[in-house]
């Protein structure tokens, strides 16, 4: 479910050619996903007070099936967007969903194991997405890359209704309509804006204004109802504020780099879709592959100890893309792709269980709601400033005479150097997150 965020990056161009649209449409693709996402996951603290587990997992599941289906057999550009909408709800759901049941049934010593293996599904899926897509594409055409997945969600939906046991007790929360009304206007008006800043920044900058709007109003909304849409106690918490912000910064590098890095080896160095994923495979793989040793590192050592290397690895890499060219090799690519990615696995295990285990288990629910809704404004806003910079610096490369091959290469260095400003960030920022204490650990097991 979650490699669906990235998994299309590759195919865009191939369904631009079915459809005869131009990439300004065929964005939405990935637009109305994460627009979709932002919309329903703000949602999810009280679906989960209010739904059984079983019945969360049985909606999520088949709503993400149908959504494949429906983007696989697509005729026009309009219901393979209506496919993915309907499986960025499903995927909306299932989010915080595994993060709470992972954090209540779980004791707080083996935490960080159980979510080294959750975000080799929430991170390093999202970084082999163009991999996928890349070897896929090579012998099938842009359907395939929903058809082959379809027995798969069969299978675990088959699995999750015979075996998934319902999680703690529902509570009938009152429901208020207006809140889901003011969450929709802020975070999917955000969302759009970023994602369509590049292309109307008039339009933009009008929407991002509405949202910011009813995001202030959602805020004040929530503070006042002694039952809110998404309780924003979380934030009272120094270590789960803190782990959130950094967790904030890591997911807009890694979006960004993401979107930007396959542009660069395809226009600037001429690479095919298939190369691009098989060179982005290895840090993926070492990624994913390192994430269950991390977790079993974290419930040891805690989090500084992981995180500032995690970090100076992140940051290293990205300023290394800086100095790519167009006369870089595959070689020099795939080791600042593989430094990135173990920086990234040192980093997103111990943020994610660090700000999740300093929470009252009361808090689960809507700790993992706003930590995913501002996940996905975040991507949005990494992949709108990268990308907004390697546009910016291929058009002035372009407006010197430059060929777009090297001026996509000088218009990917502004984009990295934006990166490696957001890394640094990370870095100075991660120092601050710290251990959970025993109590608090105690507190959210009870």
């Amino acid at each position: 479910m979650f490699l669906n965020e990235t998994i299309l990056s590759v195919a865009l161009p191939s369904i631009m050619t079915d459809f005869d649209i131009p990439a300004t449409t065929a964005q939405w693709l990935t637009t109305g996903f994460m627009l979709t996402m932002a919309v329903v996951i703000p949602t999810t603290g009280w679906v989960l007070q209010r739904f059984s587990t079983k019945q969360v997992f049985l909606a999520a599941v088949s709503s993400f099936l149908a959504g494949t289906v429906v983007a696989a057999a697509a005729p026009t550009f309009g219901i393979l967007l209506t496919g993915r909408i309907v499986q960025a709800f499903g995927t909306a759901l299932i989010m915080p969903l595994l993060m709470t049941v992972a954090l209540t049934v779980v004791p707080a010593n083996r935490r960080g194991s159980i979510m080294g293996i959750i975000s080799i599904v929430m991170s390093v899926a999202p970084a082999l997405g163009p991999t996928v897509s890349g070897f896929i594409l090579n012998r099938f055409t842009w359907h395939w890359l929903f058809w082959l997945v379809v027995p798969l969600i069969v299978v675990a939906l088959l699995l999750g209704g015979f075996f998934i046991r319902n999680i703690g007790e529902t509570v009938r929360a009152p429901f208020d309509p207006p809140s889901v009304v003011l969450a929709a206007l802020a975070f999917g008006g955000l969302v759009y804006a970023l994602s369509t800043l590049g292309t109307n920044p008039q339009l933009a900058l009008a929407i991002g204004a509405v949202g910011i709007l009813a995001l202030v109003v959602f805020v004040w909304r929530q503070l006042r109802l002694e039952t809110p849409l998404l309780d924003l106690r979380p934030f009272t918490i120094r270590n789960y504020t803190v782990s959130v912000v950094v967790a904030l910064l890591v997911m807009g590098t890694l979006l960004g780099v993401i979107m930007v890095l396959p542009i660069y080896l395809q226009t600037a160095l001429g690479i095919s879709a298939l190369v691009t994923g098989l060179m982005l495979m290895p840090g993926g793989l070492a990624s994913g592959l390192l994430a269950p040793f991390i977790g079993r590192l974290y419930d040891s050592v805690g989090p500084r100890p992981l995180l500032i290397p995690g970090a100076v690895l992140l940051a290293g890499g990205v300023w290394a893309m800086t100095r790519l060219g167009i006369d870089s090799t595959v070689g020099e690519v795939v080791t600042m792709h593989i430094v990135f990615s173990l920086g990234l696995a040192l980093m997103m295990t111990p943020l994610m269980t660090t700000a999740l285990g300093s929470l009252p288990s009361r808090l689960y629910g809507h700790g993992s709601a706003i930590l995913n809704t501002l996940q996905q404004l975040a991507g949005a806003t990494g992949t709108a400033v990268l990308i907004a910079a390697l546009a910016s610096g291929t058009q002035a490369s372009r407006d010197r005479g430059v060929d777009l091959a090297q001026a996509t290469a000088d218009g990917a260095h502004t984009a990295f150097m934006v990166a490696g400003v957001l890394a640094i960030l990370v870095l100075v920022a991660s120092p601050f997150v710290t251990k959970v204490a025993e109590e608090q650990q105690e507190e959210g097991q009870a």
